[in-house]
């Protein structure tokens, strides 16, 4: 009786059924002497490549960061750590921001015409750059370039190697 080198299994002829390994000449009878390969080094993990999964991570800010710091494969990837560390950083910023806004918005309104228009203006400015440098940060990283922010980006990578 053959056994298959590469996997451990019965072989007739030569080729092994389970594996597809050639057998050839080397085939031995008797007790199967195949090894225990390590796993290969997988590209994707989860079936996600890095620079996908830290793309992922902007899509939907503090949720997405989140998930991907829980999700088991990803919580301990340091590329997709900081990723979702700076889209956390971001939005929370964002919000900040957006509270500014909104005390800033009330005092305008005091003023007649022009504290409406002022905080249109803002709000339109505001709202527009934060979707510019969330499709920057979205297609820079699925890109595969790592792009750090100036405040949030050391807070960031602090956070992902810790």
């Amino acid at each position: 009786m053959a056994y298959c080198p590469n996997c451990g299994a019965e072989a007739q002829g030569s080729f092994c059924i389970k594996c597809g390994a050639s057998l050839g000449a080397s085939a031995p009878s008797g007790q199967p002497q195949y090894q225990a390969q390590a796993p290969a080094a997988a590209p994707a993990q989860a079936g996600l490549a890095d620079n996908v999964a830290g793309a992922l991570c902007y899509l939907a800010g503090l949720i997405t960061g989140i998930i991907f710091l829980v999700v088991a494969p990803f919580s301990t990837n340091r590329a997709v750590r900081f990723h979702a560390f700076q889209s956390i950083f971001l939005h929370v910023g964002l919000i900040a921001l957006w509270v500014v806004f909104i005390f800033l918005s009330m005092v305008l309104h005091y003023i007649p015409v022009l504290g409406a228009m002022l905080s249109l203006l803002i709000s339109l400015g505001l709202g527009f750059g934060f979707f510019l440098v969330w499709l920057y940060m979205m297609f820079q990283t699925y890109s595969g370039k790592k792009v750090v922010l100036p405040i949030i980006g050391p807070m960031a990578e602090k956070q992902a190697n810790a």
